[in-house]
């Protein structure tokens, strides 16, 4: 295609939309002319469930739940007017507790003031709180923020280390819908534990974000914790951060939650018109099911040319990954449905694997993510008339021609900073897109039975571990082969657990499980110690 065609192909179907200073480029994507007009019914029947998902239709069928993470930021449509409510009241509560902080009113144990803040969460409770604390955080910020968003006690450890004697001014933030995530509570209990050796009050330090009477909120109240917010069960962890579970920790960083929310109200109006040339998600959506054939075929490559949407794509991961990966349609086939998606950041990626993208397997397309202000302020010249940020600009636009011309195609999606209100707009642009081409590819977007099944699984490898503890613990003095000791424990057919636990208990002393080699790893003998 020529030049000359391909900007005519980009001015017919460039997507502005005004209110929130957003482009949408498709004309690098390679559709046929008809391609609109075959998906026209399909998209109307996709806004049909839409517009029945915001007005509170059962969506979760699993656990007879509506998912309402649209009304968080557009309380008035919420299908209950107590709904509503609740959500103007937790902003409220949410701007109230962050004030009394950020003046010393609400101190901790022995400091004068609260001004660090750790958030213990894992999946949409950490990812959506990280990215917006990495796009927006500062210098300036009246509380810095940190994450355990993993069971790894190296990774709690380093955490901690990062603390260091600021520990007395930390308050820690606990989330967990259910109260039950496992990794969750061993952040909780890790933190709990370094306060206490530090001889404060944990309670006097700690909030929870969790729903009405979970594990995590009778805990709370039973120790006595600062504040519990709420955690509804119509919003899913995914598309939580504009609840509490984003909204505090960011307020309590000093961020404009207001103008995050104003961003993504001002999307979704975008994206309920029903003119799919002027509406982002469907268009976005509809390159997603174009790009891989409706069955996910191409991954989907996310290049944020700017440092601080770097989270952007891990952020994704989950929010995609997790919404469109299904095993099951809505009528009950098997489908194999999903979207992978990956990758980093511009200019970095011109160094990393934009080679592949170019010339090896062609197994994906690129999103492009634009945006116009470099910084704030004036930038300095690194050559004549050239600046950094002119520069990104010009490897964003050489990368995605060098992609064309070998026929791999992309989309650009234009910004005009890294505000509140812009990230708030980009978070409700893709929660949209997802439930759109949900609806195209006929899935549930909203349930994750394959996360729940991989809960089941490690809960089976633990109680596994503990038989094998109770049984080498009674044998104290001896020592058994693997095979040995799977069949002792009833667990002959598990061989390979067993020797993964054993590996690991014997590497760690916690547990006193000592481990004598043999001549290969298979002949090695566990016992108790």
């Amino acid at each position: 295609m020529s030049q000359r065609a391909l900007w005519e192909r980009y001015k017919k179907y460039l997507c502005v939309c005004p209110s929130v200073g957003f482009t949408l480029d498709i004309s690098r994507m390679n559709f046929s002319a008809t391609f609109l007009e075959e998906m026209a019914a399909p998209m109307r029947s996709a806004f049909r469930a839409m517009e029945a998902l915001e007005q509170g239709a059962i969506a979760n069928p699993d656990e007879k739940r509506r998912v309402g993470h649209y009304w968080l930021r557009a309380p008035e449509l919420a299908p209950e007017a107590e709904i509503g409510r609740a959500i103007r009241d937790t902003l409220a509560d949410v701007h109230w507790f962050a004030e009394e902080l950020h003046a010393g009113r609400i101190a901790p144990q022995t400091a004068e003031r609260f001004t660090h803040l750790l958030v213990v969460g894992i999946g949409g409770s950490a990812l959506g709180p990280q990215l917006v604390a990495d796009a927006l955080g500062g210098p300036a910020d009246p509380m810095r923020i940190f994450f355990f968003d993993n069971t790894d006690p190296d990774g709690m450890d380093r955490v901690l280390a990062q603390l260091g004697d600021k520990l007395p001014e930390t308050l820690t933030l606990v989330i967990s819908k259910s109260g039950g995530t496992k990794e969750t509570r061993n952040g909780m209990l890790e933190a709990e534990r370094a306060y206490k050796a530090r001889s404060l009050d944990f309670g006097a330090h700690a909030v929870a974000i969790t729903g009405a009477n979970s594990e995590l909120d009778q805990y709370a109240k039973k120790h006595g914790w600062l504040r519990a917010f709420p955690m509804w069960d119509w919003v899913g962890g995914r598309t939580s951060v504009l609840s509490a579970v984003g909204l505090l920790p960011a307020r309590l960083q000093g961020l404009d939650v207001d103008a995050l929310l104003s961003g993504a109200r001002d999307m979704d109006r975008e994206t309920r018109q029903q003119d799919v040339l002027r509406n982002p998600a469907a268009l976005l959506a509809l390159m997603w099911f174009h790009a891989g054939n409706g069955r996910g075929a191409k991954d989907m490559v996310i290049l944020p040319y700017k440092d601080r949407l770097m989270l952007m794509s891990k952020y994704l991961q989950q929010l995609v990954m997790e919404s469109l990966g299904k095993e099951l349609s809505l009528k009950g086939e098997v489908v194999n449905q999903g979207l992978a998606v990956y990758g980093n950041k511009g200019s970095t990626d011109q160094h990393a694997y934009v080679q592949q993208l170019r010339e090896g397997v062609h197994n994906f397309f690129a999103t492009f993510i634009e945006v116009l202000q470099d910084r704030q302020g004036p930038s300095m010249a690194v050559e004549e008339n050239t600046t950094s940020g002119d520069y990104l600009l010009g490897f964003l636009l050489g990368t995605r021609r060098a992609l064309f011309e070998k026929g791999r195609e992309s989309i650009t999606l234009t910004v005009p900073d890294v505000s509140p209100r812009t990230l708030g707009a980009l978070i409700a642009l893709y929660e949209r897109a997802v439930g759109l081409y949900a609806s195209l590819v006929d899935i549930n977007a909203y349930h994750q039975p394959g996360v729940e099944a991989g809960k089941k699984a490690a809960g089976a490898v633990l109680e596994l571990q503990r038989k094998l503890l109770t049984h080498l613990r009674a044998k104290r003095g001896s020592a058994s082969s693997v095979e040995e000791l799977a069949t002792a424990v009833g667990a002959a057919d598990e061989a390979e657990t067993v020797f993964k636990i054993l590996e690991h208990l014997a590497a760690n002393p916690d547990h006193g499980v000592e481990r004598t080699p043999g001549a290969t790893p298979f002949e090695a003998r566990f016992g108790g110690k």
